[in-house]
């Protein structure tokens, strides 16, 4: 009696391969639309967490930091004088989704928080457009 081995062959193996092949191209660009779309509503959650911590330094101090002092005088007392009553409002100023810094703004009290997406540059569509707190709200 003589033993026969079952294997796929050539044949299948490349059917299955095209069929896989197909199904890559049609999952990963939602993947990682969904990815990128995540890291956005991340970044509003982060400048929504900042902007609760620049009320509480205007609550506490009667004004927002100026854009100058920047989010660092949510950490460190910018200037003890003009804040004498001064406590931190955050342990650290957190980075955007894709690793870049949070871009502060006050015009007069009126405050925005930007970050400049993954190009780390101003403007830029897609996963590089620029995120602004005020559109967040929206």
């Amino acid at each position: 009696m003589q033993k026969t081995k079952k294997a796929f062959t050539f044949i299948e193996l490349m059917i299955v391969i095209v069929i896989l092949s197909l199904l890559a191209t049609l999952v990963v660009p939602n993947l990682l639309s969904k990815s990128q779309e995540a890291k956005a509503k991340l970044a509003c959650i982060q400048m929504k967490m900042v902007k609760d911590a620049l009320d509480n330094f205007k609550l506490s101090l009667g004004t927002y930091p100026s854009t100058q002092e920047g989010l660092e005088a949510l950490v460190h007392n910018p200037d003890p004088e003009k804040y004498p009553n001064y406590t931190s409002y955050l342990k650290k100023v957190p980075k955007d989704p894709w690793g870049g810094k949070y871009i502060y703004i006050n015009n007069d009290n009126n405050i925005d928080i930007i970050s400049l997406g993954a190009d780390k540059k101003e403007g830029g569509d897609g996963e590089n457009k620029d995120i602004r707190f005020s559109q967040c709200q929206k």
